[in-house]
């Protein structure tokens, strides 16, 4: 027989809070536009332009937040060079008191990050010290004007910036 002490006992999911409504600010249906930098898909690659979208969706009673992007990449004279897709899941981690964000590309890459929130800026960096370490940024500093960034440290060496675009929402 089940008692009510047995299931008070039972740990209850959390409720959402407000740093959930700050963090999905940044999480806007949105296409973009800007550049890849030359060596920024690694050593001798080189510089392309680029074209994408995302998509958002709460989950989970608004605990995390889902990402799905595609974005193709072009030469200088248009040639198309590949389609990258990404699947991000982000939240607030109240036992780490931090943003946390799990990522999956189409290289197979798979990463865990933590995030921070200074104003109008949210820096989600690899947690640890992997060879391969990697900086995302949102900047929504300029109203008229949303950037995303990436940037990679390889070895502990200074941060590189991969790519770069404007955001458009959706």
């Amino acid at each position: 027989m089940v008692t009510a002490t047995d299931i008070t006992s039972v740990p209850k999911p959390i409720e959402p809070g407000p740093e959930m409504q700050t963090l999905a600010r940044f999480h806007v249906d949105s296409t973009w536009t800007g550049t890849v930098s030359e060596g920024g898909m690694g050593p001798g690659t080189p510089a392309m332009t680029a074209v994408g979208h995302g998509t958002h969706r709460a989950i989970q009673g608004g605990r995390w937040i889902v990402g799905t992007y595609e974005q193709d990449q072009f030469l200088a004279d248009g040639t198309f060079v590949l389609r990258w897709e990404l699947h991000w899941v982000a939240g607030w981690d109240p036992q780490h008191q931090e943003y946390r964000a799990t990522i999956a590309d189409c290289y197979g890459n798979a990463d865990v990050m933590r995030g921070t929130l200074e104003g109008d800026r949210l820096t989600f960096e690899s947690i640890g010290e992997p060879p391969v370490r990697l900086r995302l940024v949102w900047n929504f500093s300029e109203p008229e004007r949303r950037t995303w960034s990436n940037e990679m440290s390889v070895g502990g060496t200074p941060w590189f910036l991969i790519e770069e675009y404007e955001l458009t929402p959706a």
